[in-house]
């Protein structure tokens, strides 16, 4: 007899993994800032994530609403974008912000991902999503992409909801708690080395890093898998891996 422990689990991330979140970013620059096609897009965009969590970590976590969140959006695209050349105000910096944030509620799911998670459902799998930031603003974006039509709301876990924010292993763990699942039979899809390689990992989670911006790692930490594309992600997952 197969316990529920047994059952195998596969959450994903939510931004730029199940979307491409450079699509809002470029078209806030080039809104607000005028940026040319020449500009670096993706390795502006890199660092933008990558001060994004820094600056989250030294808050002890991803704030999810007040002043410190606010700073936190603004400084993070001060400091990106200075790497490449653009100084830029506080208050462009909101505008920007305001801005990127508004053009992602325009956006659609990365080929193969609607297929992928009807295959793993047929076969079983729990299905889920675990995300960081404030409940409003990630839902919105689950419903721009019309997630709950495939993922149930309550297989949603958000950080500003649950109260851990990533990577803190008490996120990743709290889900396994709360469905009577194994940390061995689940499966965490995300982009971000310090968010979700490192927080699924510690939490006893097998890990596919979801490398499509050919990134560097930043720790010693080893995922079990490191992919680029849905098509790579669908193999792995779809072939008996849990």
């Amino acid at each position: 007899m197969t316990s529920t422990t047994r059952r195998r689990a596969v959450f994903f991330d939510l931004d730029d993994t199940l979307y491409d979140h450079l699509i809002p970013f470029r078209a806030a620059l080039i809104n607000l800032l005028g940026t040319k096609e020449g500009f670096p897009y993706e390795q502006a965009y890199h660092r933008m994530r990558y001060y994004s969590d820094a600056l989250s970590a030294e808050l002890g976590g991803t704030p999810t609403h007040g002043e410190e969140l606010h700073q936190m959006r603004r400084q993070r695209f001060r400091l990106a974008l200075a790497e490449f050349g653009l100084s830029i105000t506080p208050e462009q910096a909101q505008a920007v912000q305001e801005e990127y944030l508004s053009l992602q509620y325009a956006i659609e799911l990365f080929d193969g991902v609607e297929e992928l998670i009807t295959e793993l459902k047929a076969r079983n799998f729990v299905v889920g999503i675990i995300t960081n930031g404030p409940p409003d603003h990630q839902m919105n974006k689950v419903n721009a992409l019309a997630l709950t039509r495939l993922i149930p709301e309550k297989l949603i876990y958000i950080s500003g909801a649950v109260g851990f924010t990533k990577p803190d292993k008490r996120l990743f763990s709290h889900v396994t708690e709360q469905l009577s699942l194994a940390p061995e039979n689940c499966c965490y899809i995300g982009d971000s080395w310090r968010n979700d390689v490192v927080g699924a990992l510690d939490a006893g989670w097998k890990v596919l890093w979801f490398n499509h911006r050919s990134v560097k790692p930043e720790s010693e930490h080893q995922p079990h898998h490191e992919v680029t594309g849905y098509p790579e992600i669908s193999k792995v997952l779809l072939s008996d891996y849990l």
